[in-house]
């Protein structure tokens, strides 16, 4: 039986025991969960830097989404609350669509 020891969707085991096969799953503690939660996070980043394609790009896209959300709710923020602080942080200092490259800064 592969071992897979990750943080998976909700309802995996659901498609793992309609396809007929076995699995074990446990639920983690809060702190064990913030930490797959942190690690899957890197995954799915790695997974949207290896897309070949914008398809696959909103796929991994849309499972970091997942992600920050769950995040917000582990920090006892609704989602809502991350976009005001991301728009409030756009307002201050800008966003990234001017795809502005700083090349150095002179020290004085």
């Amino acid at each position: 039986m592969p071992k897979y020891n990750k943080l998976v969707r909700d309802l995996i085991p659901n498609i793992i025991e309609k396809s007929g096969k076995n699995h074990k799953t446990r639920i983690l503690s809060d702190d064990e969960y913030i930490k797959e939660l942190k690690k899957k996070s890197f995954e799915e980043l790695e997974e949207y830097m290896n897309a070949a394609n914008n398809e696959e790009a909103i796929e991994e896209l849309a499972d970091v989404l997942e992600l920050i959300h769950a995040l917000a709710e582990v920090h006892c923020v609704p989602f809502e609350k991350v976009e005001e602080v991301r728009k409030q942080k756009a307002a201050k200092r800008g966003g990234f669509r001017e795809k502005i490259f700083l090349i150095e800064v002179e020290d004085e």
